[in-house]
C-alpha cells in the first residue's frame, strides 16, 4: 500500500484507466449535497489565492485504487475500491469546463483540461479507452452522454443523472466566466490552474495481492452510506475472481435486478427504512442460517455464511436469483387490487397489514430446492394455519416480543418433520406451546374480546378492513370454496363504514334518555355496526335515517356482508340489531380462522393478552415516536352536544385543546367532554392509527420490558 497527496495533474495526466468495477453502486451524489459545495468551495479557493493566500490549497477527501494486471502495450489500469463517486465528479466537472473553453475559443486553456479527461487515441485498444475514468455498468451511458454531449434520450426529462451532473457543472462555469473578455479570460485561466493544480486528495494505492475488500469496508463509513445490499454485492463480485468477462455475465444474470427501481425502494418495517433489496437479503439469508440477527448485521452475517457454509458464489448466485425472482413475485402480486390471489399472495397481502414480516423467512424457506417434496397443498396449509395464528393474535392484542426468535424455532421444527406432514406439525408446535410468545387464543377469547369491543378504534384500519375483507371473500367462496362469479372484493379499496352512523343524534334519536344516549355511543364502533362499502357514501346519505340508507345500500352496494341487514326483519337498526350482528361476524371470524379440534386453550395467558399496566407519560410516548409530536387525536365518542372533539399533541407530550394544554391525557378528556370523570387514556383516539393512547402505551411498555 502506498499513499501520496495528489492533484487532479497527477491522478489523470498520464495514459490511464481508472475503472470502477461492476460490483460497485451507481453514481448517486447530488447537487444539494455535493455539487455546488464542491463548486463554491472551488471559487472560494481562487478568490483566497488571489487574495490572501497564494499558497493555498483544498482537500478532496481519499480515494482507494488497486492496481489490475495490464496485457503487454495495454494502458495502465487501476480499479476504483472507494471514492468513486469523487472521481466520476472531478471527471464530469473537467469535461464540463473543456466545453465551456472550447464554446470561448480559449484553444490553449482547453487543451490543459483535455489531456485530463482523454487518453491519446493512439492508445487505444477498445472504444472505452478513450476515458480516463469508465464507471460501472448502469452509469456508462449517462457518463459516455455527459462526456461527449451526445443524450442518452431525445426525452429531455429522461436526462440520467451524470448527465445531470454535467449540466450543472456547466452552467454554473458559464455563470461564472460570463463577463467582459479580459476579466472571463483572467478567470478562466484562475479557473484551469486551481482545478489542475490546488485540488488535493489523498490516493491509496494497492498493489494486486493486497486486500481491497477489508479496506473498503473500513471506509465505508465516509460519504454517502451503502446499504446492506451494496456491502453485499462488492464483496460477492470481489470474491468471484478474476476473470472479468465472467464478472460481467454474472451481473448481468444474477444482480443487475437488485439495482432497479423496485428493489431498491425503501421499504418501511417497524419505524426503520431499508431498500427492499436490502431486506430480502436479510430475510433470505435469516431463512438459510437460522439465526436471529438484526438487518444492520447482515452483511457480516453474509460473510461468515459463505465463509462457515463452503458456498461457492458461482453456485449462491443463482439460487439468490431464484428466490429473489419469487419473492418479487409474490409480493407484485399481492398488490394486486382486483381478482383472485394464490395462497401465498393472499398471505403476503395480509401479513403486510398486520405489521408480521417477520413470518416472510418461512415463505421463502418453503419455496426453497429443500422443501421441494413437500406437496403445494400443504405448503398453502402451512401458511393458512399461520395467518389464523397471527390473526387471532392481532384481534386478541397478543404482545409480539420475540415473534422474530419464534417463527424460526417454528422453521427449524418443521425442517426436522417428515415432507409430508409439516401442516399437522406446525398445529401441533403452536398449540404445544402456551407462553405469550407462541400463545394461540382460543374461540371463547376471541370472542370475549370481540364482544363488546370498539373495535373501529381498537384496530388500525387496515387491519380491520382486511379482516372485514375476509369476511366477505369467504361468502363469495374465495380462496377456498364455491366461488361466485362476482369474484373476491377489491382488496384494500373498500371503505370501512358505520351503520348507525356517528352522528346518530339528528336523525336516530328515538327518543333516548341522557343513559341510553352513552349507551349508544359506547356500540356505535362494535364489530356488528361496521361494514365495507365499495362506493364512498356522501354525508348525506351516511348520516341520514335508516329506511333511506337501507334502500341506497340495496340498490348500490354489493357487499355480501351488509346484505345480512338489509333484508326483511332489520327495518330498524338499532342497538340489539348491533349486538347480533357482532355476535354473527363473531362466529365468522372463528370459523375462518379456525384453531385445531379438540385445541384447549389455558386461560392463564388472558390477563397477560391485555397487556402491561406499568405507568408511562405521553410525554415518552412523544419522545419515542409511538405518538409522534403534531398527532391529531379525537374523543372516542362524542360530548353530550353531538360534537366530536379533537386535539393536538405538543412536542412537550401535553395536550392542546381548543388553544389550551392539559398536562394530561384526562385531564384534557374531563375538559374536552365536559364530564367529571374520564380516562383519557382510553378515550382519546390518534387518528392516524385508530388506536387508543391505552393502546399504544401497552405497546411500548412490552417492547420495553
Amino acid at each position: 500500500m502506498k499513499t501520496d497527496v495528489q492533484k487532479p495533474d497527477d491522478i489523470f495526466y498520464a495514459t490511464t484507466r481508472l475503472v470502477v468495477p461492476l460490483f460497485q453502486r451507481p453514481y448517486v451524489w447530488s447537487e444539494e449535497q455535493q455539487w455546488a459545495p464542491l463548486w463554491e468551495d472551488i471559487v472560494r479557493l481562487i478568490d483566497i489565492i488571489e487574495h490572501h493566500n497564494p499558497a493555498a490549497t483544498h482537500f478532496l477527501g481519499a480515494i482507494v485504487i488497486q492496481q489490475v494486471p495490464t496485457p503487454l502495450g495495454g494502458i495502465q489500469t487501476w480499479n476504483v475500491i472507494d471514492g468513486q463517486q469523487r472521481l466520476t465528479t472531478l471527471q464530469i466537472l473537467l469535461s464540463s469546463l473543456y466545453q465551456q473553453l472550447v464554446a470561448r475559443d480559449e484553444n490553449q486553456l482547453s487543451g490543459q483540461i483535455h489531456r485530463l479527461i482523454s487518453n491519446p487515441s493512439d492508445e487505444w485498444q477498445s472504444p472505452e479507452d478513450e476515458y480516463k475514468l469508465w464507471p460501472t455498468n448502469r452509469d456508462r451511458p449517462g457518463f459516455v452522454a455527459a462526456m461527449t454531449g451526445i443524450p442518452t434520450d431525445t426525452d429531455p426529462e429522461a436526462i440520467t443523472l451524470l448527465e445531470q451532473t454535467h449540466e450543472y457543472f456547466s452552467t454554473a462555469i458559464n455563470t461564472w466566466l460570463s463577463a467582459d473578455q479580459q476579466v472571463a479570460r483572467q478567470r478562466a485561466r484562475a479557473l484551469v490552474a486551481v482545478v489542475r493544480e490546488r485540488l488535493e486528495i489523498a490516493t491509496i494505492r494497492l498493489d494486486a495481492a493486497e486486500d481491497a475488500q477489508a479496506i473498503f469496508e473500513t471506509l465505508n463509513a465516509r460519504g454517502t452510506p451503502l446499504s446492506a445490499a451494496d456491502l453485499i454485492k462488492n464483496f460477492v463480485f470481489q470474491n468471484l475472481g478474476q476473470d472479468q468477462e465472467k464478472a460481467e455475465e454474472y451481473y448481468r444474470r444474477y444482480w443487475a435486478q437488485f439495482e432497479t427501481s423496485w428493489w431498491e425502494e425503501e421499504i418501511t418495517t417497524g419505524r426503520v427504512k431499508n431498500s427492499r433489496s436490502s431486506l430480502f437479503l436479510w430475510q433470505w439469508l435469516t431463512a438459510q442460517t437460522l439465526a436471529e440477527f438484526p438487518i444492520r448485521e447482515v452483511f457480516r452475517q453474509f460473510k461468515y455464511y459463505v465463509s462457515t457454509a463452503g458456498k461457492d458464489i458461482s453456485d449462491l448466485l443463482p439460487r439468490i436469483k431464484n428466490s429473489a425472482d419469487r419473492y418479487r413475485d409474490i409480493i407484485d402480486g399481492a398488490t394486486t387490487e382486483n381478482g383472485p390471489l394464490s395462497r401465498t399472495e393472499l398471505f403476503s397481502y395480509r401479513i403486510r397489514l398486520l405489521d408480521s414480516e417477520v413470518a416472510r423467512p418461512l415463505v421463502i424457506w418453503l419455496d426453497e430446492p429443500e422443501q421441494s417434496e413437500v406437496p403445494h397443498s400443504d405448503k398453502e396449509q402451512v401458511l393458512t394455519v399461520l395467518e389464523g395464528w397471527l390473526v387471532r393474535r392481532m384481534l386478541t392484542k397478543v404482545p409480539s416480543q420475540g415473534a422474530n426468535r419464534y417463527i424460526l424455532d417454528i422453521i427449524k421444527y418443521l425442517g426436522n418433520q417428515p415432507k409430508d406432514g409439516l401442516p399437522a406439525a406446525l398445529s401441533d408446535y403452536l398449540t404445544a406451546n402456551a407462553s405469550t410468545v407462541g400463545y394461540w387464543p382460543g374461540d371463547d377469547e376471541v370472542r370475549r374480546e370481540l364482544t363488546g369491543a370498539r373495535a373501529y378504534t381498537r384496530y388500525v384500519r387496515a387491519r380491520l378492513r382486511m379482516v372485514l375483507e375476509a369476511l366477505e371473500d369467504a361468502r363469495r367462496g374465495y380462496p377456498d370454496g364455491a366461488k361466485l362469479a362476482m369474484g373476491p372484493i377489491a382488496r384494500g379499496k373498500g371503505t370501512v363504514e358505520h351503520l348507525m352512523p356517528q352522528k346518530w343524534r339528528k336523525h336516530w334519536t328515538d327518543e333516548l334518555t341522557e343513559d341510553g344516549e352513552i349507551a349508544r355511543d359506547s356500540i356505535l364502533h362494535q364489530l356488528g355496526n361496521l361494514t365495507l362499502v365499495t362506493q364512498k357514501l356522501n354525508s348525506k346519505i351516511n348520516n341520514g335515517p335508516w329506511p333511506a340508507k337501507r334502500e341506497f345500500l340495496r340498490k348500490h352496494d354489493d357487499v355480501l356482508t351488509t346484505r345480512d341487514v338489509l333484508g326483511p326483519g332489520n327495518e330498524v337498526w338499532d342497538e340489539s340489531a348491533i349486538e347480533r350482528r357482532t355476535d354473527a361476524l363473531i362466529n365468522e371470524i372463528l370459523a375462518l380462522w379456525p384453531i385445531p379440534e379438540g385445541y384447549s386453550v389455558s386461560e392463564h395467558r388472558t390477563d397477560t393478552a391485555k397487556g402491561p399496566t406499568q405507568t408511562v407519560t405521553l410525554a415518552e410516548l412523544v419522545a419515542s415516536g409511538k405518538v409522534p409530536a403534531g398527532s391529531i387525536i379525537s374523543g372516542i365518542r362524542p360530548t353530550h352536544h353531538g360534537k366530536t372533539v379533537t386535539a393536538l399533541v405538543t412536542d412537550d407530550g401535553r395536550i392542546s385543546v381548543d388553544g389550551t394544554a392539559y398536562a394530561s391525557p384526562s385531564a384534557a378528556a374531563r375538559e374536552a367532554a365536559g364530564t367529571r370523570s374520564e380516562n383519557g387514556w382510553t378515550w382519546w383516539v390518534v387518528e392516524d392509527s385508530g388506536r387508543t393512547l391505552d393502546e399504544i402505551r401497552a405497546d411500548h411498555l412490552v417492547e420495553h420490558e
